[in-house]
């Protein structure tokens, strides 16, 4: 495959959705916020329920090689959302930075809940994962920040060097 090529998969992590409850609204806006951020390849949305299932999900897609993996929902206070936790499990290097913009973002466009958001980011091997919130425009937003960066951070885990603005820097 083309070094250039980003290949990445949406995951979408609701009970009721998986339960044929409701359908799933965010996933569909992830796959195509993944697509406009530049991923050639976008799988998903996967639809799953919280807990056990999500490490399963991550931990198959890492050894499936993706370059990326966005998930939405399961990063709130429910007892039920346990997203962040899963990823723990899964994640070997963390991001903090990542999830710390989102929250900071969405805090200062006025949603004052996007602090309560308990998502994660990090690395599993050569795969990035981010944890979004569950809502349509908790992605679009989350994207919003995710998308500029995401190119170069999967050049960077897989030991590309630093875009320099000025070559004698």
């Amino acid at each position: 495959m083309d070094a250039g090529v980003i290949r990445a998969l949406a995951v979408t992590v609701s009970n009721r959705a998986a339960a044929g409850i409701y359908e799933d609204k965010s996933g569909p806006v992830l796959v195509d916020a993944l697509r406009a951020a530049g991923c050639a390849i976008v799988d998903g949305p996967l639809v799953i329920p919280d807990g056990e299932s999500v490490e399963a999900a991550l931990r198959d897609s890492v050894s499936a090689g993706y370059d990326v993996v966005v998930t939405t929902g399961g990063t709130g206070l429910t007892p039920g959302d346990q997203t962040p936790e899963m990823t723990q499990r899964v994640i070997d290097r963390s991001i903090p930075g990542l999830p710390e913009a989102l929250r900071a973002a969405g805090a200062a466009a006025g949603v004052a809940s996007a602090i309560l958001s308990r998502g994660v980011a990090g690395t599993a091997g050569r795969t990035l994962i981010v944890n979004l919130p569950g809502s349509s425009g908790g992605v679009r937003d989350g994207m919003a920040m995710l998308g500029p960066v995401l190119s170069h951070a999967i050049s960077q885990i897989n030991g590309g060097d630093h875009v320099r603005k000025d070559a004698d820097a």
